[in-house]
């Protein structure tokens, strides 16, 4: 048992890696309005560290609007071959401005003309429409080199609580829960299957 939650992930996400799972930095990303309504869908983790959780969207997505109002977050990463589940919780913050176009430059050019022409999650005519933007924009950048569109970026998920859960035989799971002290320790328990 480490001392480090976020150790601890490392080697459990490295883990994930090593087993071939596809996409094992899929995650389950919860938010809320202000007025609690809930809503979940699934992003992509593209990075950690001692800082948090970084995934990248669309900040104009109803997910990005509901971060606007309640910048609160949950995440669940879950590996059925491997047995293993973390639930993360915490507040969001934006990554800074150059920490998202150095991703978004990083990305293959069909995902950087996809983010800068969606208007993600609203209502469009047929596909042709979208369609019909990607050819403007291949035109308008022949070189492939689009700039990030100031409506697309990344979120930090600073944890207060991450919980390890790891099945066993007879669901006799073992989880261990470690949550943020304010002195930025962690404290760590053994919870009941």
């Amino acid at each position: 048992m480490s001392s480090d939650p976020i150790r601890l992930f490392k080697k459990w996400f490295d883990a994930a890696v090593r087993a071939g799972l596809p996409e094992p930095n899929a995650m389950t990303l919860a938010t809320a309005t202000r007025n609690g309504k809930p809503s979940a869908r699934m992003v992509l983790l593209k990075g950690f560290d001692q800082r948090g959780f970084v995934f990248y969207t669309n900040y104009q997505s109803p997910k990005g609007r509901e971060l606007d109002q309640n910048p609160r977050a949950a995440l669940v990463l879950y590996w059925r071959p491997l047995e293993r589940q973390i639930r993360i919780t915490g507040r969001v913050t934006k990554v800074s401005a150059e920490a998202s176009d150095k991703y978004f430059h990083s990305r293959e050019l069909g995902s950087r003309f996809s983010a800068s022409i969606s208007k993600q999650s609203s209502e469009i005519a047929s596909r042709a429409v979208l369609l019909k933007r990607l050819k403007k924009i291949e035109e308008k950048y022949p070189l492939g080199d689009p700039p990030r569109p100031i409506h697309w970026g990344g979120y930090r998920v600073h944890p207060n609580e991450i919980e390890f859960w790891q099945g066993a035989k007879f669901r006799l799971h073992d989880r261990l829960r470690y949550r943020l002290r304010r002195d930025g320790s962690w404290r760590v328990d053994r919870l009941s299957p």
